[in-house]
Formats: C-alpha cells, structure tokens, sequence
C-alpha cells in the first residue's frame, strides 16, 4: 500500500548545505585579514593550495565513486575543510605540505567513510594531525609577526619561500622562525622559570596571549558570535568548551600564578577560538543533542587544557576534538531528548477545584 506522508523530518530549516559553508567562510575573511595583516600573504596562498586541492580530490573520489559531481562539489564543505586547515598549517611552509594535508583530509578523512554526513572525524583535523605527527619540523616553524614587518615580507616573497624554498636576504627559514608562544611557556616551565619570568621583556607575548594572535583572536571570535546569531551553529558547544576552558585553567592558576597560565592566555592563544566556533561545531561529527553539545564541549575545553599543561604538544586541540569525536555517539545516546523535546509536563488541580470535580 502505498502511503501520501513521507518519511520525517518534515520541516525543513530553510538553510541549505551550501548557504550554511558560505556563512562559516563569510564569518573567517576578517579574521583571514587580521592573520595577514600581521603574518604576510603565507595563510591566502595556503588557502588557494589547500581548497584547491581539497576540491581536485574530492571530484577524483566522487568520479571513483561513480557518484554525481557537481552536487557535492558545489555543496561547500570541501571548501570549509580547505580553509580551516590552511589556518592551521604555518604560513611559510612548504607546498607540499598543505597539499598533502588537504587530500588526506578529503580522500581519507571523508570520502572513505562515504563522504558528507557519515564521517565521524574531523576531516581538517584528521589532516592536521596527520602533518603533525608526519612532518613535526615543518609544521612548528612559525614566524613571529615583528619579523615578517621588518624584514618587509612581501607576497612575491612568500611565493618564493613556499614554492622554492629560497627565502629573502640568504635568510634561512631558522633565522625566521621561533617558537610560538605556547610552546615557549611549555618549554620554559619544563626549566622551571616562572611564568613572569618568561613573559616579561619577550616580544611575542600581547597582552593576553601571542601578539598578532590576539587581534585573529578576536575577529575569530566576532565571527563566532554572528555564526550563532545567524543561527548557522548553537552556542552549546562554543560557551560549554571555552566555558570549561576558563574555569579548569583558573583553578590552576589561582593555585600557583607562576607555574600555570591565566585563563585569559589559554583563550586567545593557539587555535582556541578557532576551535569553538569553526572546528568543534562540525555538524557531521560533533555530538547533536543539545545536552550531549553541552557535554561535549566541556570535554574538549578539558581535554585542551590538559595536552597543553601535562601533554607532550603545546597546544592539543586537535587531539582534543578528535578524542571528543569518537564519544560524540556515546553521549548522543544517553542524551537523547524526549519525543516531543519537552520536558514531562506536571499537571496541578488548583484548591478551589478540588471539591467540585475539576469544573470551570
């Protein structure tokens, strides 16, 4: 017998796919600006590398698939994984390097598991990770933002160092780069100096976090919060991890100032901000009750603080959204809401109606 009324859901939101990606890539060009502003012309040409190649990968594995382009290609999320890698990759490294991470992000990440919708990881993190642990050297070599100003890194310049290799002045890329600032509290506290002691009279330390970072920071965050108003995401994830983030790394601080690092530096210091707003709110493998967010969230914000203080990577938020990923199903299971999203209604006989069996 066939039926008239279709399968659920039946309401449709009204956003579509590639209208909620062209929203989230909306959200990051001021921080785009801000990032270029203080790190050169390195994040543009990473991102052109990695869409690109995000894109050539997933129409090569959509035609292996013998599954239909132009649908998928067009819906926007191979552009989002491109963009949020290319964030995370220095921006003076090599090539190869963002192409490699961006087709494995697309290729092993997402199509192997059967493309968008059924990846449980995510898919820019699983290409980041993959750098990080494959190529260590080229992924820490940073540049801090005063050297870029100084020695007037202009973007011919930047296509030479990551295209060539050849870098201005005879400079080698050791004479460029320097740690960042949370590798640099990691590092000095495992030599037990202060944290005073390491910020004060160090050029790269703001007055929050790393300078030049704190101003990516907040267009990061700016862009966050018109995300949630436009609602594109929830604020359950975003306020749940920095949330956790902030009070896990006051406790600590208020126990010793100068062995453990304000809430304020861990906020605006790596890729927190990014994290809250553009990474852990994956539609796909993030967890989707609006309890399960909440629980989620704090999970990453703990996670993160723990690699960053007794870990063996300064920063850890992509491990961190990575171990929360795999536990996304688990809490979505016992946090199922009910049937109707409601909570069980209490019905109470006013006293006046008592006596006269409940009549108006």
């Amino acid at each position: 017998m066939n039926l008239d009324t279709p399968s659920s859901p039946h309401i449709h939101s009204g956003v579509r796919i590639n209208s909620m990606m062209l929203r989230v890539c909306l959200a990051l060009v001021p921080a785009i600006i801000a990032y270029t502003w203080f790190f050169g012309w390195g994040l543009c040409i990473n991102i052109l590398l990695a869409v690109a190649t995000a894109l050539c990968a997933e129409a090569l594995m959509l035609r292996i698939r013998q599954r239909p382009i132009a649908p998928f290609l067009t819906d926007g999320s191979a552009l989002v994984t491109g963009l949020l890698l290319a964030f995370c990759i220095p921006p003076f490294a090599p090539w190869w390097i963002t192409v490699m991470g961006a087709a494995f992000a697309i290729i092993v990440a997402k199509q192997l598991y059967g493309g968008l919708g059924y990846n449980p990881f995510n898919p820019a993190m699983v290409g980041y990770v993959m750098l990080l642990i494959s190529f260590p050297l080229e992924m820490t070599q940073w540049v801090p933002p005063n050297i870029v100003n100084q020695l007037e890194i202009g973007f011919i310049d930047t296509l030479n160092i990551i295209f060539t290799g050849n870098f201005p002045y005879q400079l080698s890329i050791d004479a460029l780069t320097m740690a960042t600032p949370l590798d640099t509290i990691k590092t000095e506290l495992g030599l037990n100096v202060t944290v005073t002691e390491i910020i004060r009279g160090n050029a790269i330390f703001g007055d929050f976090g790393g300078v030049g970072w704190e101003w990516v920071g907040n267009w990061v965050l700016l862009g966050g919060i018109w995300l949630i108003y436009k609602h594109i995401i929830s604020w359950h994830i975003p306020v749940a991890l920095l949330g956790s983030l902030v009070i896990i790394s006051f406790f600590f601080f208020m126990l010793d100032p100068d062995a453990y690092p304000s809430p304020m530096f861990h906020l605006f210091s790596g890729a927190t901000l990014l994290a809250a707003f553009f990474i852990a709110t994956d539609p796909v493998s993030a967890s989707t009750t609006p309890r399960g967010r909440i629980y989620y969230g704090i999970g990453i914000g703990v996670l993160i603080y723990v690699i960053r203080t007794w870990g063996g990577y300064p920063d850890g938020v992509a491990f961190a959204v990575l171990l929360m990923n795999m536990a996304a199903p688990t809490i979505d299971y016992y946090t199922q809401p009910r049937v109707y999203g409601h909570p069980k209604a209490h019905h109470t006989i006013h006293p006046s109606r008592r006596d006269d069996g409940d009549k108006p």
